[in-house]
């Protein structure tokens, strides 16, 4: 179901807690809610659509409990976000390794480059209650 934007930016503060498989309807909303939004968003949290969970959606891809372990290739960038006004100067990474947990809870292990993997910090930042 497609969600309504969270815009408070006391609740985008809060670091998200570990999502569980009782969490699955929280992703099917996240993406439908980000195809809703496909032509100003390229990825979400849950905590953008209400839901104090660590779940990303990105690139249609789904990750529960994401963390990343690995980074390289620092750069500054500068961001938007449906959840608040305006753009934001950040540092991101080029490169990132990923472990996250898929639709299955199985523990997985990925490397992201580029601009995918930018959408992928930004969304992790939303978990841990970074508001860029």
């Amino acid at each position: 179901m497609i969600q309504e934007i969270c815009k408070d930016e006391k609740f985008l503060a809060q670091k998200a807690e570990q999502a569980t498989p009782d969490d699955i309807q929280t992703a099917t909303d996240l993406l439908e809610t980000l195809e809703a939004h496909k032509d100003g968003c390229v990825g979400m949290a849950a905590n953008m659509i209400g839901v104090n969970k660590r779940i990303i959606e990105g690139t249609y891809m789904v990750m529960f409990n994401p963390q990343i372990v690995k980074q390289s290739g620092g750069y500054e960038a500068e961001e938007g976000c449906l959840s608040l006004t305006g753009t934001r100067k950040t540092r991101r990474w080029q490169s990132i390794k990923v472990q996250y947990q898929n639709e299955k809870f199985q523990t997985r292990l990925k490397t992201f480059t580029g601009w995918t993997a930018q959408i992928i910090q930004h969304e992790i930042d939303h978990c841990n209650g970074i508001i860029i």
